[in-house]
């Protein structure tokens, strides 16, 4: 395990000429969300991701959500 972890990228450098996309949740006490990259060999790599917990006020709020 930890020689995939030193291998393996983590994180990717952006290419605004390639495939993105914005994957994001919220659960009870945290949101986040990671920007993924497509790479040539057709994997798709993050290039950056936020987790953050929310506090009392916010974790009040209802979320509204519509799906595609």
């Amino acid at each position: 395990m930890k020689k995939r972890f030193i291998k393996e990228l983590v994180l990717v450098v952006l290419d605004l000429d390639k495939k993105m996309r914005m994957e994001v949740d919220t659960l009870d006490y945290t949101t986040g969300g990671i920007l993924s990259m497509e790479c040539e060999d057709g994997r798709w790599r993050s290039v950056v991701f936020l987790s953050k917990s929310l506090n009392k006020t916010k974790r009040n709020y209802k979320f509204m959500t519509k799906r595609c």
